[in-house]
Order: C-alpha cells, then structure tokens, then sequence
C-alpha cells in the first residue's frame, strides 16, 4: 500500500507516515511525554518563572518543550516553503505558535504543537488499525514452494517454480501456487480470499488456488500458472494500490484546502492588522488584533477535516476487505451507493454453474452411451461449465486424438472433425446456423439442451440441469429492500431464464443472449437511466462477462479469484462466491458515506463557529487550541466506526 497523504497536503510534497510498520510509534510518545512533563511544570510554576529577569526560567522550559514537540512541524514547514508550498497546516502552526511566543504567550505556543502531536498520534493509530484490515489479505502472499524434483524436494521462491511442475503442500502450509490436485485429500481454509470461515473438502482432481491454507493432508499439486500470472498476485497487486482511486468527496477536499489555508491566512492578517489602523494604533489595540488573528490561525487548521475524509474511506476499503469484498478504490465505494439496478448474469453468478446431465435422448439409432461418448469428446477441449459436467457424466478418458478443426462459436456452441465426420455440438442457435434440420418442438425443451447433429444431421441431444445459490434469493431480496431493481442477464433459453426469474421473483429478465447481446442489454439499461446520479451495476464471473463488466457503472466480479480476466477488468470482486454479499458492499459503501459526511459537516460547523466567536473576541486562544483539537479527534474516531460497521 502506498502512504496515506498527510492532512491538508496532499499534492504539496509532504506525507505523513501514517503505516504502523512505519510510525515509530514509541519514539512520539516518549518525545509527547517529555514535552508534557515540561509543559506542565512551566504551566505550574508559571508564576515564579515568569518573575525571573528578562523571564528567562519561563522561556527555559516552555522553548524546549515547544521545540521538542514542534520540531518536526517547524521543519516541515521550512521543507515546503523551499518547494514553493506555502499554505497547509505546518504553516499555519508554525506561524500561529511563533505569533503566540511573539505575544508572549508560551504555554499556548506549547498547547498548540503539544496537543497536534497527540492529534497526530490517535490519528495514525486509527489510519494503521484500518490499514491492517487490507494488509491481512498481503499476509497470504506466500514465501516459499516445496518443488518435488528427481533430487528430492527442495525449498524454493515461488517466483522460480514453473507451470508443470509438482510441488507438495504440508499440513499447516500456504499454498504457494495455482495449480491441480495430483494426489492427496485434505481440507482447505479460504477464508483470507473469500471471508468464508468454513473449510472446504479438495481432493485429486480439483484445482487449488495460492493463499489458500492447507489443513489437514498432505497434497501434490501440478503448477498451473506462474506466480506472477496467479489469481493471488493479481490481488495483492489490487490491494496495494486501492488507495490510488480517491473518490469525488475526497477529491473536493483536496482542492477545497488548498483555496481554504491561504483564504485563512490573510483573513487573520486582515484581522490582525485593519481594525487597529480604523480604531486607533495603541500597543493595547493592537495586541488585542493580533491575538484574535492568532485565535483565528490555530482554530481555522483544517487537519481534522482533511485527515478523517481518506481515513473514513480506508475503513470502508479495509471492512469491504475483512469481508471478503476487493474494493480497488474509494471512488468504487461513492459509486456504489449510487447504484439503482443490478444486474446479473445468471450461470455460475445467481446459479452454481455445477451442471449435471439429468437426460440423454438419442436420434437416429446411435445408443445413449455413443452420443455420451461424441459429445465428450467434442467438450474435452472446452473449459465451460457445460462441457465439464457432460465429461463428467461420461465418467472416462477422452480418446482425443481423433479430434481436429476444433472451432468454438461463442454463444453457439462447438463444431469441430471426430474421424472425418463433422460434428456439431451446441445449442439450438447453433443448429439454425448451420441448417440442421430438427423438430420445432425440441427448440421449446424446458432446461439447458445441448444438440449434437453428425455431417448435417440431427442425433439427439443432452438434457442439463444447473441449480440455484443457497443465497441467490435472499440476495435479491436484501437488494430489493434497499429499493434496487434487479435485472437478469443469461445466454440461456428462455424457458430456463423465466424458470430461474420466477424461483428469484426477478420480473426483468434477457435471455438467449450473445456476449455482444448482453454489452447491448447493458447499453441499453445505462439509456434508460434518469440521473447522473442513478447508477447501474453489472455482476458476472467469468471472461464471457468481461465486456459488460467493464461498460457498467460498476462492475463487479463474482467469484473472481477463478477468472483473471475478471479481476482485471473488475471494479469490485466479491472474493466469495455469495450474491449476498453485493447487498453487504452497498451497506458498507452506504456507511462509509454517511459518516464521511458527518466528519464535513462537523468540522466545518464548529470550525465556522469558532471563527466567529475568535474574531469577535469571545473565544481565547485555550478555546481555540482544544476545539480544533477535540475537532480532530472527534473526526478521527466517528471515521473509525466505519471498520467496526457490521452490516
């Protein structure tokens, strides 16, 4: 994660380092502590140092404890000034606290700078504890890869390990790679990508994702994707730049500052210096001005503001996290609470995408094992869903060495040469494409129909059947409850599309959709949208969806540690494969608005008000150090809230 930016300075050149691995935090609080002890003992004996000649015991201990706890912002202040960064808030304490020893206030010259620093303190406390919350998900990057080699195995970075290479995963151990389970059963802890606590069952055969924790057996894995092509680099690499993406609000209290810091400088000049040239040039009216314009200078500090903005979006980013939920920026989080419609693809997003055959219906005299046994071997070179579940129900190794011409028409289906024969496998679209010759009444089948014709004609077909998430209808209704229309987007039949429409009470609904149709569908849905301000989101899982993921106002991708594409073009991925948790991402975006807003409206309310009463002369410099102070810590701690929110 690149460094959060300090308050009121954020394109001036000057960063706090608010990372924990970074603050040394111990160093602060000793040096808080030191000056305390200072500042207490000259507030105590103020009287008796002050009465010393020239007030030399009082400016022996209220200098030191101001340059202890001032030196880094004295410093920094001299640091911009070079740069040609005049106007932020090292300035404006500077100036302030040197105004405050002028007037020979020093208690309140310590007070300012002391009680920054403590404000300084809480607030990298709460930007680390938010930040923590992302950078669990950097604690899964793993470190090293048992590579089984003719030697025997040997410990190495994953970075050196190969695609097709075998490496062993112990009891206890990170998976280090993607890859495919060779040998061995165990139990797998997702929970650091998904935020799903409940271990899952793998076994030969399935595929293994890096990050995961392997528990229980020990397993031989095939390296399927080099580490820096794996899902689990492509997230790291999202987590450590999610803060890149500032929001709107975040945007506007950047530029806001940077009119805010000067406008306020020279209105406490304006103080300090016209009220005495029209009321008179006294000594005495012109400390009583300059005091005010020092009241002025310290209340009008927009730290407070300008810290808990970013801090209040870190938090949602890093409770988003915690949960399972990748968002790569807080300008994704503004959006979301903007979103009015939903829309979903249905296989392998609302639906499991674990197809199964539940019927085989031959033509043309072939047997249900032969047409099985053609279809599979068609499939063996796809990667969809469908393919796999009839490989699956043929249950046997694919001879595909007869196999040529392979050509997969997206949104139709398969044709490709079994022994000189052409063969067509796909769905009804396909079969009008082609000029098949078939019964009507086979186009209107109830489920997900795969037909196979032979040189031209039609031989039966394959019945499968995909089954709902266990969250899918509560998903919908958490979304409907918050008042969003949800629409549903499938490449399906229309019989399967109204089937799933009506289980989920989803009256809008698109089916038979080519990849370009649902771009088309998306164009469309964006059309008919009433303000800039109403916002339509796009979920989907996989390189198919890529496209209308990437039109969307927001595009999220679920269940998007499978897809790279998905990742990729993704600007939420839902690391969990729950459509519920689209409704826990707009809470949480919803939240983190709410107190974002909450901040503004606070600071700039007492602050406003403090900058009256200063100037009217009913507010003293005291008032004036703890309400920018307490402003500050307010603001810090609300922000906060947003990582302990629970949706």
């Amino acid at each position: 994660m690149g460094k959060h930016d300090g308050c009121c300075t954020h394109d001036h050149g000057h960063n706090h380092s608010h990372d924990l691995t970074e603050f040394d935090g111990k160093k602060t609080v000793i040096l808080i502590g030191f000056s305390t002890v200072l500042f207490f003992i000259g507030v105590i004996f103020n009287e008796a140092l002050h009465n010393t000649p020239y007030s030399i015991g009082e400016y022996g201990v209220f200098l030191p404890a101001y340059l202890i706890s001032g030196w880094s912002v004295i410093t920094s202040a001299g640091r911009n000034i070079l740069k040609g960064h005049i106007f932020d808030e090292n300035f404006l304490m500077t100036l302030a606290t040197i105004s405050a020893i002028a007037l020979h206030k020093l208690p309140e010259a310590v007070a300012v700078m002391l009680f920054f620093q403590v404000g300084e303190l809480f607030q990298n406390y709460a930007v680390g504890k938010s930040r923590r919350s992302i950078k669990s998900l950097l604690e899964i990057r793993p470190d090293s890869a048992n590579l089984k080699t003719d030697e025997g195995v040997k410990t190495v970075s994953p970075d050196t390990v190969k695609v097709g290479d075998l490496i062993i995963i112990k009891a206890g151990e990170k998976v280090p790679l993607d890859g495919e389970i060779v040998l061995g059963k165990s139990q797998i802890d997702t929970s650091a990508l998904t935020g799903e606590s409940i271990p899952q069952t793998v076994q030969e055969g399935d595929n293994i994702l890096a990050g995961s924790i392997n528990q229980s057996g020990v397993l031989t894995v095939k390296v399927t994707k080099l580490f820096a092509e794996s899902s689990i680099s492509k997230i790291l690499d999202l987590v450590e730049n999610a803060n890149t993406k500032k929001a709107k609000t975040e945007k506007f209290i950047t530029s806001f500052a940077g009119y805010y810091t000067p406008a306020v400088v020279f209105l406490s000049l304006a103080v300090a210096i016209l009220p005495p040239l029209f009321l008179g040039l006294g000594s005495e009216t012109l400390t009583q001005w300059a005091y005010r314009a020092l009241i002025l200078l310290v209340i009008s500090c927009p730290c407070g503001l300008v810290i808990s903005i970013p801090l209040g979006y870190f938090g949602g980013v890093g409770n988003a996290a915690k949960n399972g939920i990748l968002v790569k920026g807080a300008t994704f989080l503004d959006t979301l609470t903007e979103v009015k419609t939903v829309v979903f693809d249905k296989t392998g997003t609302l639906t499991k995408g674990n197809f199964r055959v539940t019927d085989i219906v031959t033509d043309n005299g072939l047997t249900q094992l032969e047409l099985l046994a053609l279809a599979a071997t068609v499939e063996s070179q796809s990667n969809h869903p469908v393919a796999k579940s009839i490989l699956e129900e043929y249950g046997k190794t694919v001879d595909d060495s007869t196999l040529e011409n392979y050509q997969e028409i997206s949104g139709h289906g398969i044709v490709a040469r079994v022994k000189n024969q052409r063969v067509l496998v796909g769905n009804d679209r396909l079969l009008h494409l082609e000029n098949i010759p078939h019964d009507q009444e086979i186009c209107n089948l109830n489920g997900t129909i795969v037909h196979i014709a032979v040189d031209g004609q039609y031989i039966g077909y394959l019945m499968v059947a995909d089954e709902l998430k266990e969250d899918a209808v509560v998903a919908i209704k958490q979304l409907k409850s918050k008042g969003i229309e949800v629409v549903m987007l499938t490449g399906d039949n229309i019989s399967v599309a109204q089937s799933i429409a009506e289980k989920l009470a989803i009256t809008r609904y698109q089916a038979e959709l080519l990849p370009e149709d649902k771009v088309n569908a998306i164009e469309e849905i964006l059309g008919q949208v009433s303000s800039e301000k109403t916002k339509v989101a796009f979920v989907g899982d996989g390189i198919n969806d890529a496209p209308v993921i990437a039109r969307a106002d927001v595009g999220i991708a679920m269940g998007g540690l499978g897809s790279d594409a998905a990742i990729e073009t993704a600007d939420i991925v839902i690391m969990a494969d729950m459509p519920s948790k689209i409704s826990q991402a707009i809470a949480i975006a919803q939240k983190t608005r709410q107190i974002v807003w909450q901040n503004i409206s606070f600071a700039l309310g007492i602050k406003g008000l403090f900058i009256l009463l200063g100037a009217i002369g009913l507010a003293t410099l005291w008032e004036a150090i703890f309400a920018d102070v307490g402003v500050a810590l307010i603001a810090i701690v609300n922000a906060g809230r947003v990582l302990r929110f629970k949706s």
